[in-house]
């Protein structure tokens, strides 16, 4: 469905055809990532679920290197819909490999198959809340300030055009990077995973804010922020998993909710700050503003965990007490 989308944004005869294929193309992609997630969280256990989300998260940030500077090169010198043709012929390549290569995922021996109404029972969980929240606001930064990254090099730094597709390429490599690292240390480190990689991307965009006039700063910015917002990917992803258990499908989906409401309302706030006025660096300013209450929301999850991990200790402790008192009690008797 992604694929025939793209076809029909390359034959649109008008702008409202390219509307409705950019409509249909996103609830397609956003679907595929829903079960995407929750059959790569459905091929490892527990502790390895970051890592399973890295090596998928991954293949975005290799899209981040090779097909975003690529697409803005292809429409740049062959027209925009070229760069429609392309994507076409890259899902239709992407769908012959998860025919062939994804194995099929089936519940359990003996496990009920997922039932919609039972998994809707996770959203009476405050702490799948703060994690939404926290997904949303970290995307809606780090996206309010990439939809405009172009136009910032360009106009506020004074960048040539012809170098903006390399820049993409550099935020995609620091995604890369940033992904393999925080596949490797989120799931023996899930909170201080989270905590590192949104404060240091609010930091970072509120060194592009006040840097942005600085060509060489704008680029290195650009590339630390795809480090420290692609560290954080796949901790996040993890951590919806961990408090919706019990949802294993509809996590999925949430999460990718989460990420696409902030990828739709960061932009929007941008475009906002722009039209008022206020520049290019004030976006990066929001950015990290977003961030930082991603931040922020966070802790508040942080605390309840700890508040809740200290309940179940002393639960496990009063009830090894008693069990040692009963045997006592039986061995006197």
């Amino acid at each position: 469905m992604f694929g025939l989308g793209q076809v029909a944004g390359a034959l649109a005869p008008s702008y409202g055809v390219l509307f409705a294929s950019r409509v249909v193309s996103a609830l397609a992609c956003a679907g595929f990532w829903a079960v995407g997630a929750a059959v790569a969280v459905s091929l490892v256990p527990m502790g390895a679920r970051a890592r399973a989300m890295a090596v998928m998260i991954g293949g975005l940030s290799i899209a981040n290197i090779a097909g975003v500077p690529a697409g803005a090169l292809l429409g740049q010198h062959a027209g925009w819909r070229a760069a429609f043709w392309a994507v076409a012929a890259l899902s239709a390549i992407g769908l012959v490999g998860v025919v062939a290569l994804v194995p099929a995922t089936k519940p359990p021996t003996g496990a009920d198959a997922p039932r919609l109404r039972a998994e809707l029972a996770i959203y009476r969980d405050r702490q799948v809340w703060l994690a939404l929240a926290a997904t949303a606001l970290n995307a809606a930064g780090i996206f309010c300030l990439f939809s405009y990254l172009a136009p910032l090099l360009t106009d506020a730094a004074g960048m040539d055009e012809g170098w903006v597709p390399t820049v993409l390429a550099l935020f995609g490599l620091g995604a890369l990077i940033g992904t393999a690292i925080g596949g490797r240390v989120a799931d023996a480190h899930l909170f201080g995973t989270m905590y590192g990689g949104i404060g240091a991307s609010a930091v970072v965009m509120a060194v592009l804010a006040l840097t942005a006039h600085t060509v060489a700063a704008a680029v290195g910015m650009a590339l630390l922020l795809g480090v420290t917002a692609f560290t954080t990917a796949p901790a996040l992803n993890a951590r919806m998993f961990n408090v919706a258990g019990a949802a294993p499908t509809l996590a999925g989906a949430t999460t990718t909710a989460a990420f696409n409401l902030g990828n739709t309302v960061g932009p929007w706030l941008g475009g906002l700050v722009i039209a008022a006025g206020w520049g290019y660096p004030a976006v990066a300013w929001l950015g990290s503003g977003l961030a930082a209450l991603a931040f922020g929301t966070t802790a508040v999850a942080s605390r309840l965990h700890r508040g809740a991990s200290r309940v179940v200790a002393r639960s496990a402790d009063a009830d090894a007490d008693a069990g040692a008192e009963a045997l006592g009690a039986a061995r006197r008797g």
